[in-house]
């Protein structure tokens, strides 16, 4: 792998339980989800870019929030070392003042 190359997965527009009350297509979000989850872990790529809507309602359902979470933790959580640098003022950027990745207690 080259040092100098971020490698970055974007995806859009994910609309997480869109479905949810039809019986035959309520988990085909999640299942997009988890292959774009799973596509960025064999990708090894360094960034995972969610742009657009992340949840088909603006206040997603138990459900869909906690099938949500447990994707992201299972894929994305981990003790790997980051290979990038924010050079930028992450104060000025960041609500918490700082990337999460930097945050000793989660590892993003």
């Amino acid at each position: 792998r080259d040092p100098d190359l971020l490698r970055v997965l974007i995806s859009s527009d994910n609309h997480l339980g869109v479905w949810e009350k039809d019986e035959v297509r309520r988990e085909d979000s999640f299942e997009a989800f988890e292959e774009i989850l799973k596509t960025a872990n064999e990708l090894r790529v360094d960034y995972v870019l969610l742009g657009g809507d992340l949840f088909h309602d603006n206040k997603p359902s138990r459900s869909t929030l906690v099938k949500a979470i447990d994707a992201v933790s299972r894929h994305c959580l981990n003790d790997k070392p980051v290979s990038f640098s924010i050079l930028s003022d992450q104060s000025a950027n960041f609500v918490s003042r700082q990337a999460n990745h930097l945050d000793p207690n989660l590892n993003v």
